[in-house]
């Protein structure tokens, strides 16, 4: 079999197993399988696949077929233009988590910062581009598993950040010193526990502990958002990524705590609120 006729027998099966984006997921594990470019296996789409590397490609469309994400498999993502190393032990970066990180950049460069608290950095996706981004500053990355925090440290080396990021083991707060940061950012679990059982075959594939926010959703933001003043200086910044329909609840437990000012929110590229920002007072 060709390369050319494997991608197409692959795409077939995806298709009727009502896989989104068939064709590029076909592409994408040959382009794994071969270890080879996009640009190789459109040249060379003639080329006769040898008998192990057919069965391996095909026991991994096997899997995609099943719902397993292909990110599992190829254990690569992109995010913010920077290469990651995702497995099963984290939750895949999305494209809407960049509106965050972007916001961030931009909070940061408008005070000067030079301290920044990633909660619940799984993959360090936001932590590692911070670092890239902002060279001056020092990002502190917390995560409670330390399968999560392991990946985060390969990914600063893969990104060369890791001299300017902290890596500490803590349940969120717990493990922090007294110390004080310009900026906490944060996108926590914040999927309904009933919820989860819905949620995509691919999603559910993911780290329980990345996406069960608890019975309404807002168990981490409800500690997040009562513990930050303590963390934070005079008029830091409070940054949270939030489900699509958690914005007003988020908004009210900020404003319960009644030590922020100028609060907002931002939508991503599909006009859903996903961000909300508060200041310190």
């Amino acid at each position: 079999m060709t390369i050319q006729e494997a991608i197409e027998e692959a795409t077939t099966k995806l298709n009727r197993a009502g896989i989104q984006s068939p064709k590029l997921k076909a592409r994408l594990i040959m382009q794994f399988i071969l270890d080879k470019t996009r640009q190789y296996i459109i040249v060379n789409d003639l080329l006769k696949l040898e008998e192990k590397q057919e069965e391996q490609y095909f026991n991994e469309i096997d899997k995609i077929e099943k719902g397993y994400p292909i990110e599992h498999i190829t254990h690569q993502k992109e995010f913010m233009k920077l290469s990651f190393f995702v497995d099963e032990n984290v939750l895949i970066p999305r494209q809407d988590t960049e509106i965050l990180v972007e916001e961030v950049i931009e909070i940061s460069k408008k005070i000067n910062s030079k301290k920044i608290l990633d909660l619940c950095t799984g993959s360090g996706a936001i932590g590692v581009s911070l670092a890239k981004y902002l060279p001056n500053c020092e990002i502190t990355a917390v995560d409670i598993s330390k399968k999560a925090l392991q990946i985060a440290k390969k990914n600063a080396i893969i990104n060369e950040v890791e001299k300017q990021i902290t890596f500490i083991s803590s349940d969120l707060f717990s493990n922090l010193e007294s110390q004080k940061f310009d900026i906490i950012v944060s996108n926590p679990p914040y999927i309904k526990r009933n919820d989860i059982e819905n949620l995509e075959e691919q999603v559910k594939k993911e780290p329980l502990i990345a996406l069960d926010g608890g019975e309404d959703g807002l168990d981490f933001y409800k500690k997040i958002i009562k513990e930050a003043h303590k963390y934070l200086v005079s008029e830091g910044y409070l940054c949270l990524e939030i489900g699509y329909n958690q914005k007003d609840e988020v908004i009210k437990l900020i404003e319960k705590e009644e030590t922020f000012k100028n609060i907002y929110s931002k939508k991503d590229l599909y006009g859903i609120d996903r961000i909300i920002i508060a200041e310190m007072k």
